[in-house]
């Protein structure tokens, strides 16, 4: 049941990555070409939004199923590098970047012109994934194919 939920968090990484590249890419044309900010433009901020929660969730489930909260007082686990970036780095900085996800699409929905709204997706989804890009756990990363997850 893990496996089958740690490939789809695996998977889903995906499209989470293209939806919010394509949300800033929008956004910051948006901003540039001062167009409005239609419902299409909300609803992408949304569906953003929504991936980041799932993808969140999912995670939640493996990182208490897995056993890796239990290793947060543990000191062996955290001089081992994989053991470290899974139990805390991996899973703070994401928290930390599915807030600074939401707190883009809510800031944009309650802005008053379009071009804040605009304004608000790009610089927030940015910042967003920028810490995803740093902490998934991405195939090259040394150290992890000798825990069996490549």
């Amino acid at each position: 049941m893990l496996t089958g939920i740690q490939h789809l968090h695996g998977t889903l990484r995906w499209v989470v990555l293209i939806l919010m590249v394509f949300s800033i890419v929008k956004a910051f044309s948006g901003m540039s070409s001062g167009r409005s900010f239609g419902s299409g433009d909300y609803k992408r901020g949304l569906f953003t939004m929504i991936s980041l929660h799932v993808q969140l969730l999912l995670g939640f489930i493996l990182y208490f199923g897995k056993g890796w909260s239990s290793m947060l007082g543990n000191a062996d686990a955290m001089a081992d590098t994989i053991m470290r970036f899974f139990s805390l780095e991996h899973m703070v900085t994401m928290l930390l970047a599915v807030v600074l996800g939401t707190l883009g699409h809510s800031l944009a929905k309650r802005a008053e012109d379009d071009r804040t709204k605009f304004r608000r997706q790009a610089i927030w989804f940015t910042v967003s994934l920028v810490l995803i890009l740093s902490s998934i756990p991405w195939p090259f990363r040394a150290g992890f194919e000798a825990y069996g997850w490549w």
